[in-house]
């Protein structure tokens, strides 16, 4: 018996990376998707705003889209 092998399976954590990602965390899902769409949409729409002049419209837009729109499509 070594000296490290008691301490290594007793402190380590064990991870079963074989069993997959977990239940409700699929990335490929509709609702990723939808979440991403919507992203887009209003960076692209603040984007717009901001080409043309816009000096409200355009950063609320882009505060939601980077802020709030974007981590949820990413932890979603």
């Amino acid at each position: 018996m070594h000296f490290i092998e008691p301490y290594t399976t007793s402190l380590m954590a064990k991870t079963d990376l074989a069993s997959g990602p977990r239940a409700g965390r699929d990335s490929g899902t509709r609702r990723s998707w939808i979440y991403w769409t919507i992203a887009t949409v209003v960076l692209l729409g603040g984007f717009a705003d901001l080409a043309r002049g816009g000096e409200t419209l355009a950063p609320i837009l882009l505060v939601i889209g980077y802020c709030v729109l974007v981590p949820l499509a990413i932890l979603r």
